[in-house]
């Protein structure tokens, strides 16, 4: 599906002078169709499955309980 750069910012949680600069380097792949840039959104796919992951792991990083150190010695 093809998206207006506004649109495309809304999706990606971004403002459109970042999307029209990403555009410009090549980063985010668009067609011109004679007035406005067109993304096609299918190209996002992997970076939020990429984001997930990562979120994931992060949560369950957070959540492994620290190990007791095996060096302490008790002075009891």
């Amino acid at each position: 599906m093809y998206m207006t750069v506004p649109e495309t910012a809304a999706y990606l949680s971004m403002p459109q002078e970042q999307v029209n600069r990403y555009i410009l380097e090549g980063r985010i792949k668009a067609v011109h169709d004679g007035e406005q840039y067109m993304v096609n959104t299918s190209q996002f796919e992997t970076h939020f499955q990429q984001l997930e992951l990562a979120k994931q792991q992060l949560e369950e990083w957070k959540a492994t309980p620290i190990p007791d150190d095996v060096d302490i010695k008790d002075e009891d």
